[in-house]
């Protein structure tokens, strides 16, 4: 059973926001064993919504669209399918009587415009929105199933997960599909393809694997299709674990979870600490780690020192280090990372100091210079790394290298 996503819009098209929607719709999806056949997004232009319709029609059996469904008069999907499915606009009264009930709740004033919103074309089923204005509209015709959502992320998402995909289920009769993600941490995926090469020519046709690398990460994930969910879940574990016995060393997740969660789990249940010392990063890592509900039990927290100032009285870090070796420099890398532990008192520190860019560089410490500092009580590591001259990915990689050196002391520990 195949899906395609179109998101209309032309803030999407011009950049003014991410279309988050289809990430989290195509997710939702795969859960229920629906794949994506294709996402795309075209402006507030009828034509445009009319052609992306009639492909879609022709690649998909479920074709799911999000936006346009404002009151104002440059949402236009609403009046684009009823020109596609040749229907009339009808007001709806349960539409109606939900614009009026959100109206009354706020005890504001309801339009003319505001009334309009109660019109859909004819042939539609309804699907109420219990968190705004526009109706969801459900479409089923000659065989394929559409269904236009509004674009606001969490009405969009209350309706699919209400309304939709419940809707899909009962409806529809669907293929099972399972997903086993492996997070891996300081292997490339040549050399980890590499390794398990015998595993993935052992796999059954029904079992796939995918290599996801991203800023020195790999995830593994094998994907089962079938139709007995027993059997899938059986074969999938079989490799799964096979895969995580040969790169063990590597491996720092068995499930589809970003480093930093990964981190949090491992010293939640071991009952360890962390405190972090930032410079060039500017909470970057404090933000990873904190945007996790539960960062409370394993993060302290720490401290951002841009300045000389700030390195010395937050950290410790000799006056004398500083002069004779910089910011920039393994001695304040170290001293950093220990003033850390030493302070917060936290069994695990991080320490990062560099030169994000694009400007700061020199001839000896060119910008993309960066020194990253993990240490327990027991040991400290610093590394040096060099990336290129864009600050933004120079923070995100400093983070990321950061988590993945935090990752091999806490396992090597054997805590």
């Amino acid at each position: 059973m195949l899906a395609e996503i179109i998101t209309i819009g032309d803030e999407i098209l011009i950049g003014q926001i991410v279309d988050t929607n289809s990430a989290w719709m195509a997710g939702e999806l795969n859960n229920i064993g629906i794949r994506i056949k294709q996402i795309s997004s075209v402006s507030d232009d009828r034509q445009h919504i009319l052609t992306a319709l009639a492909e879609a029609a022709g690649r998909a059996d479920i074709i799911l669209i999000t936006g346009g469904l404002g009151p104002t008069k440059d949402d236009i999907t609403k009046k684009t399918l009823a020109e596609y499915f040749k229907a009339e606009l009808v007001e709806n009264k349960d539409a109606l009587a939900n614009v009026e009930h959100i109206f009354s709740r706020y005890n504001r004033p309801m339009l003319d415009v505001n009334r309009l919103q109660a019109q859909v074309p004819e042939n539609c089923e309804v699907i109420l929105n219990k968190n705004g204005t526009a109706p969801g509209m459900w479409f089923n015709e000659e065989g394929k199933i559409y269904v236009s959502m509004p674009g606001v992320p969490h009405e969009m998402m209350y309706m699919m997960e209400d309304e939709v995909i419940p809707k899909l289920k009962s409806s529809l009769k669907l293929p099972v599909i399972i997903h086993k993600t492996i997070l891996t941490v300081g292997e490339g995926e040549s050399y980890l393809a590499d390794r398990i090469a015998d595993i993935e020519d052992a796999l059954p046709p029904f079992i796939k694997l995918a290599y996801l690398p991203k800023l020195g990460q790999v995830r593994l994930r094998l994907s089962g299709y079938g139709e007995d969910e027993a059997v899938l879940k059986e074969k999938i574990e079989e490799f799964a674990a096979k895969i995580v016995e040969r790169v063990g060393n590597v491996v720092a997740a068995q499930e589809d979870i970003p480093i930093e969660k990964a981190i949090l789990n491992y010293m939640a249940d071991n009952n360890l600490t962390l405190s972090v010392a930032e410079s060039c990063t500017g909470g970057y890592i404090s933000h990873l780690i904190t945007q996790h509900a539960g960062s409370s039990k394993v993060f302290f927290g720490g401290a951002v020192s841009y300045s000389y100032e700030l390195k010395e009285s937050l950290l410790g870090v000799k006056k004398e280090t500083l002069a004779r070796f910089g910011a920039v420099s393994e001695e304040t890398a170290t001293e950093m990372v220990e003033g850390a532990l030493r302070n917060f008192k936290s069994d695990y520190a991080v320490a990062v100091t560099g030169i994000a860019g694009p400007d700061g560089g020199t001839a000896d410490k060119p910008v993309g210079t960066v020194w990253v500092a993990v240490a327990s009580a027991d040991k400290t590591v610093v590394k040096k790394l060099t990336f290129g001259n864009k600050r933004r990915q120079n923070i995100e990689r400093t983070a990321i290298s950061a988590l993945n050196m935090l990752n091999t002391l806490l396992h090597n520990s054997g805590k």
